[in-house]
């Protein structure tokens, strides 16, 4: 058992419940929104969020993981809102979203840079971790980074290794969104072992993107957890194949290294319309959907309670 922070406040690890590993409520950018969002109304927006995420909890989930930190809009005081209206377990993030270079804040400093000083990344990552994140007193309890197609980018190691040290530092897990065609996940795992993050403190985000099984089994059998943590997205790989991955995953014996999610959000800016990703891109998909043709195909509840609830506390713990 650890205590982890929500952004409503300390639970123990027995309290996820089953939890739903990557899962945003909102990405937005604040910059854009306050010039260019005309027709945002804040109350809405909230209740529409709170409508989604009571609903989530109706069908049985306790908990998400909420990875959105700078270069994705985090805004804190907006999730605490929503939080403080419903029974399920918002878990917050800190770390930067980037797949190429720094932002300008961060650019110009930092080790090697013009102004040469050690990585001001990991400090601020450490004190979102310790003292809390602005003047919330919303603690994150984990941290995230990215690595895309672009690669291991200047700006991407820079980040990476600012989490990795940070994690180390701090003890909490690490989520990397990774671009699964590139096998970026690899170069993820090896960096983040480079600084001493333990594999099992790893979730190797959107690997459920691929059906590539000796690179998931390699990543697995590094001993890190596979993020089949975008059901919803068709776009990117349909929902027979992704079902048909953790199906067979589930066969060779590594029920114990699956993760579950959609990436879903209650509002995103990236697309006029998110359903372009997906018709069943939403919170409920893998209740409704997932969960019931993964019973068909044969896995178990007790396998199915290991993907939502024991590998998570794994993580934590």
């Amino acid at each position: 058992m650890s205590n982890i922070h929500t952004a409503a406040g300390f639970i123990d690890s027995r309290q996820l419940g089953k939890t739903l590993v990557h899962e945003h409520v909102f990405v937005i950018g604040e910059e854009y929104r306050i010039n260019y969002e005309t027709e945002w109304n804040e109350e809405e927006k909230v209740a529409q969020a709170v409508s989604d995420l009571n609903g989530l909890k109706s069908l049985g989930i306790d908990s998400i993981m909420d990875p959105t930190v700078l270069g994705l809009g985090r805004y804190i005081p907006r999730i605490q809102a929503v939080a403080r209206q419903t029974d399920l377990n918002i878990v917050v993030a800190t770390g930067l979203y980037t797949w190429n270079d720094m932002p300008q804040q961060f650019g110009y400093r930092g080790p090697g840079e013009i102004i040469d000083r050690p990585e001001p990344l990991t400090d601020l990552f450490i004190r979102d971790i310790t003292e809390g994140i602005g003047d919330t007193g919303v603690r994150a309890a984990f941290l995230k980074c990215a690595i895309d197609e672009p690669g291991l980018t200047h700006g991407v190691e820079r980040t990476m290794r600012a989490v990795a040290r940070a994690g180390v530092e701090t003890g909490v897990p690490v989520t990397v969104h990774t671009h699964a065609a590139s096998r970026s996940g690899l170069v993820a795992q090896r960096l983040l072992a480079e600084e001493g993050v333990e594999p099992g403190k790893i979730i190797i985000g959107h690997s459920g993107d691929s059906i590539d099984l000796e690179y998931l089994t390699e990543l697995a059998d590094n001993g890190s957890l596979l993020g089949m943590d975008r059901f919803g997205v068709d776009v990117f790989l349909p929902f027979e194949q992704r079902v048909a991955t953790v199906v067979e995953l589930v066969r060779r014996g590594y029920v114990e290294s699956l993760v579950l999610s959609h990436d879903a959000s209650c509002h995103i800016d990236f697309f006029d319309d998110p359903k372009v990703m997906g018709e069943r891109w939403n919170y409920r998909h893998i209740s409704e959907d997932v969960l019931p043709a993964l019973r068909v195909a044969g896995v178990s509840e007790e396998e199915i309670d290991m993907m939502l609830v024991g590998n998570v506390r794994r993580h934590f713990e």
